[in-house]
């Protein structure tokens, strides 16, 4: 009995010490690239991927070229499209796609010296993941949009 006991216990011990941990906070964030504007003066728009090892919420993105909104596109009836501003946005853990015709950043007040083939750096805060930062290629407004 006595040895049945011990190894109940034993087992239950091992079963505990299988339990995955909980998922750390953290985002990365890959494939950022910021289309220009057509017309100077108009804002451009960054689109991104994030990662993330767990739920977050992405508070803010911001970036020294310009102002940054977070705003998400969509059809309102009648083939009609219409975007929102965001003020936060709730991630899960796995992908979250920035990119045309959904989600993306507004970019405003951009510096009148960017020009395609550059780089725009965008910082990502979250509500519990460490800040990212990301070097955005700079595409022109007719060009095609960077492969993945």
């Amino acid at each position: 009995m006595r040895l049945s006991c011990i190894a109940t216990a034993a087992l239950a011990l091992t079963l505990v010490g299988c339990e995955a941990p909980p998922a750390e906070p953290g985002v990365t964030a890959r494939q950022a690239w910021v289309r220009l504007p057509a017309v100077a003066g108009r804002p451009g728009a960054a689109y991104f991927t994030l990662e993330a090892r767990a739920p977050d919420v992405l508070l803010k993105v911001t970036t020294p070229a310009g102002r940054a909104e977070m705003h998400e596109s969509m059809e309102r009836g009648a083939g009609m499209a219409a975007m929102r501003p965001l003020e936060t946005l709730a991630i899960g853990e796995g992908e979250t796609r920035f990119e045309p015709g959904g989600r993306h950043v507004m970019l405003y007040d951009l510096d009148a010296a960017l020009r395609p083939g550059g780089s725009v750096t965008l910082s990502l805060r979250f509500a519990k993941a460490p800040a990212v930062t990301v070097e955005a290629r700079t595409v022109g407004a007719g060009d095609p949009a960077p492969s993945p």
